[in-house]
């Protein structure tokens, strides 16, 4: 700043000195100190020169500005993939309860699993014999029943309030026992509910061994 100080002072004083040159000589033409002109010049092209700088520096902050808002945008589709990999449920249960037939009843009833196998997630419980969907997803389930052959033995899966699928057996004298299973891929959204239940009038074996329900996320969406 004290070179543009000195600049302005010596600015002024040459054009004091000219219009006093003026005066006393009027008709002759008023000229430059060759010095004097020579760093006027200096200053302009000094000028442009800052001010080309000021613009690239501008470009340059826009370019940073952006880069490091398609960084963020990145690291947030990173963290969301890691979520979605890190979410895991898986579930498998068996009805328990003894060796003994689970049924007939007079209406169809939901079965409870009571006997976890594994409940990874926590998303089933063992209390209501219902899988609550934590997240948005495909889920793959699976059930299977094994029950005595001289009675019709029937399981329904539903989604909410909807018959998905089924497995059953008819009562036969040809064998005395029954096996049965079905498996199915469901789109679910959170909150959405999946559950097995037993038909009226029919019945299952109940074991730790025999008749499960199992299911987990295939892929979160």
């Amino acid at each position: 700043m004290l070179w543009f100080a000195s600049l302005f002072c010596c600015l002024i004083l040459a054009q004091d000195i000219g219009n006093a040159a003026e005066t006393e000589k009027p008709s002759e033409t008023q000229s430059c100190n060759p010095d004097m002109c020579d760093l006027l010049r200096e200053f302009g092209a000094m000028t442009e020169y800052l001010r080309a700088v000021e613009t690239r520096l501008t470009d340059s902050e826009t370019r940073l500005t952006d880069s490091e808002t398609r960084l963020k945008e990145s690291e947030n589709q990173i963290l969301e993939l890691r979520n979605k990999e890190g979410t895991k449920v898986i579930f498998s249960a068996a009805t328990g309860g003894g060796d003994r037939h689970i049924g007939p009843f007079n209406t169809d009833t939901t079965l409870i699993y009571r006997t976890v196998i594994t409940n990874i997630g926590n998303a089933y419980s063992p209390s209501t014999g219902i899988f609550v969907a934590p997240v948005a997803g495909a889920y793959y389930f699976t059930i299977f029943l094994h029950a005595g052959g001289s009675n019709t033995a029937a399981l329904f899966l539903y989604k909410n309030n909807h018959y998905m699928l089924m497995t059953h057996d008819f009562p036969t004298n040809a064998d005395r026992a029954d096996t049965g299973g079905n498996a199915v891929l469901l789109q679910l959204q959170r909150g959405d509910q999946v559950y097995v239940r037993m038909a009226a009038h029919t019945h299952v074996w109940g074991s730790d061994y025999h008749t499960t329900f199992s299911g987990f996320l295939v892929t979160q969406m």
